[in-house]
């Protein structure tokens, strides 16, 4: 009925995502862990970084998964409307 989805990302702009988001992960870490502190302020640091980055992965999830939700609703609406204007004939006249 309708085309498949397409992906609108390369393997490219894939694959530097993911080497931005480790290297800026791996940064930050060697940032904290040499940081000049005490143990618990360095432990603090730390699960506030495990926090952002699980707090990111929920909220790209959340995005991704409306979004799926709103192209599913959108191919049955379109597939309805497909099969009404197969139905439907024109030139057929009514109580005829």
């Amino acid at each position: 009925m309708s085309a498949p989805m397409q992906t609108r990302t390369t393997a490219a702009y894939h694959i530097q995502a993911i080497i931005s988001f480790a290297l800026s992960g791996t940064a930050l870490a060697i940032g904290i862990a040499r940081l000049p502190v005490g143990g618990w302020t360095r432990a603090f640091l730390g699960l506030g970084l495990l926090y952002t980055v699980t707090s990111a992965f929920t909220l790209a999830k959340v995005i991704r998964d409306r979004q799926e939700s709103n192209e599913m609703v959108t191919r049955v609406d379109q597939a309805r409307l497909e099969k009404l204007l197969s139905e439907h004939d024109p030139f057929k006249v009514e109580g005829v």
